[in-house]
């Protein structure tokens, strides 16, 4: 399957200069920051399994459902609202109201008693971490030329696993405490347990830090003179269709990414306790230590690779860079879930997540490539959409499924962490090679459109 060097295009229309390199890496570190804390919430329920089963008296589905489906369906379908806002808005307003919200519900799940309150939290918690993705791809698209967007987005994504990485840290800490003491009495909620407590402490913060949203400045919109300008839903769905195999392929070839990479990060804890005897606290250290590292440099080394093959020539560089590291991440998937030695695990597993993190960054700076500056945001959160209903919604949920109604025996969690570990990644590498030519045809209409507009 060799994939022919493109020939560069070189932009016809001059542009406004761009923000100061100070400034946009300024923007990125705060946005990153944003993210981590948005990962952290995420995150947090998937090494607090067994307590928050235990004290809600619920299933491993029903944990599922809070830690994927309800959450990303809610943080989906918000996530278009708010993207057509990020393109005519104030996206640092949209982002620091988001954030404030979001940690608000992440604080509030340390209050429930239920299934239902539970649910509930964890819903509010998507809506208000939708408004963050959008209008964070579209303020660095335009705060940094097109050969270095990759590698910029690529950073801030580095927030997924900074984020899930501290989260499970944190998570393997409240194993830690609960074995020390059972409740903790806190002032104004009384008894509490280790994994509320977390929540609060977790949470709180984000409520404080989205003020510092406000020391970032707008950049200026490349196409608009610097002025948002309210792009019609239906004109950008039009630009959508006319470009239909590009987002068919791109949104669901990266989305079943996704599946598998949100399926490990649910359920690799719960699979070394339950298939190697380890403790929860230590699953938890380890795995979110291979995490923040292995995550980190993968997903930059995705965008850096990305934005030098640009450079040579290949239009084209972001689809490439996610077909290969899936295709070399099916075999070591395979070892991981198969091999009795934990020493072989760990040594296929890290390699893997470095993998699974590659294609991050460049999917959303792929978005960024085809579309009109005005259109952004509201295609950003197309693609969060399919992504995240494919990989967080289905992801975590069908390897429960498979535990609970396929294999009928918790121990089983490897063999459905092996069907899901293979078969989302396996789609996703027939997508991406496929809507290689569409993505091409997709780069040559906006470039006919632009020299129209000049």
């Amino acid at each position: 399957m060799s994939l022919p060097v493109q020939q560069r295009h070189t932009p016809h229309s001059a542009e406004p200069p761009y923000p100061s390199a100070r400034a946009a890496w300024y923007a990125v570190g705060v946005l990153t920051l944003v993210y981590v804390f948005s990962f952290i919430d995420r995150q947090i329920l998937s090494l607090l399994v067994r307590p928050i089963r235990r004290d809600l008296a619920i299933s491993d589905f029903q944990m599922s459902l809070l830690m994927g489906f309800t959450f990303a369906v809610f943080y989906t379908f918000f996530g278009i609202p708010l993207g057509r806002l990020a393109d005519s808005r104030s996206r640092r307003s949209i982002i620091a109201l988001g954030f404030a919200l979001w940690s608000l519900f992440t604080a509030g799940c340390g209050l429930v008693s239920s299934f239902a309150q539970m649910l509930l939290c964890r819903i509010s918690v998507g809506v208000g971490e939708a408004s963050l993705s959008p209008a964070a791809y579209s303020m660095i698209a335009d705060s940094f030329p097109p050969h270095r967007r990759a590698t910029a987005i690529s950073v801030y994504g580095m927030g997924i696993y900074l984020g899930s990485g501290l989260a499970f840290l944190l998570g393997g800490a409240v194993v830690g405490l609960a074995s020390a003491q059972e409740t903790y009495q806190l002032p104004l909620v009384g008894a509490t347990r280790p994994w509320q407590l977390i929540f609060f402490v977790v949470g709180l913060p984000g409520v404080l830090l989205a003020v510092l949203l406000y020391t970032l400045r707008e950049p200026l919109r490349r196409e608009t003179g610097g002025a948002g300008r309210s792009i019609p839903f239906a004109q950008a769905m039009e630009w959508v269709r006319s470009n239909k195999w590009t987002f068919l392929c791109h949104n669901c070839g990266f989305g079943f990414t996704a599946f598998a990479s949100y399926a490990a990060a649910s359920w690799v804890p719960t699979f070394l306790i339950r298939n190697h005897g380890w403790t929860a606290s230590r699953a938890g250290i380890v795995f979110g230590l291979i995490v923040i590292t292995a995550g980190s440099l993968g997903i930059l080394f995705g965008g850096r690779f990305a934005d030098w093959l640009r450079e040579r020539g290949h239009r084209d560089a972001n689809l490439r860079v996610a077909f290969y590291v899936v295709m070399i991440s099916l075999p070591l998937s395979a070892i991981v879930y198969t091999a009795s030695n934990i020493a072989v695990v760990f040594l296929c597993l890290t390699p893997v997540i470095f993998l699974h993190a590659a294609p991050f960054g460049v999917a959303p700076a792929a978005i960024q490539q085809i579309m009109p500056n005005a259109m952004r945001g509201q295609a950003s959160a197309i693609y969060l959409f399919v992504n995240n209903l494919i990989g967080l919604g289905l992801g975590p949920s069908a390897v429960a499924f498979f535990t609970d109604y396929v294999f009928g025996d918790d121990n089983a969690v490897r063999y459905s962490m092996l069907v899901v570990s293979l078969g989302g990644p396996a789609i996703s590498a027939a997508l991406l090679y496929l809507g290689r030519k569409p993505f091409l045809a997709s780069l040559d209409r906006l470039e006919a459109h632009t020299r129209q507009k000049a």
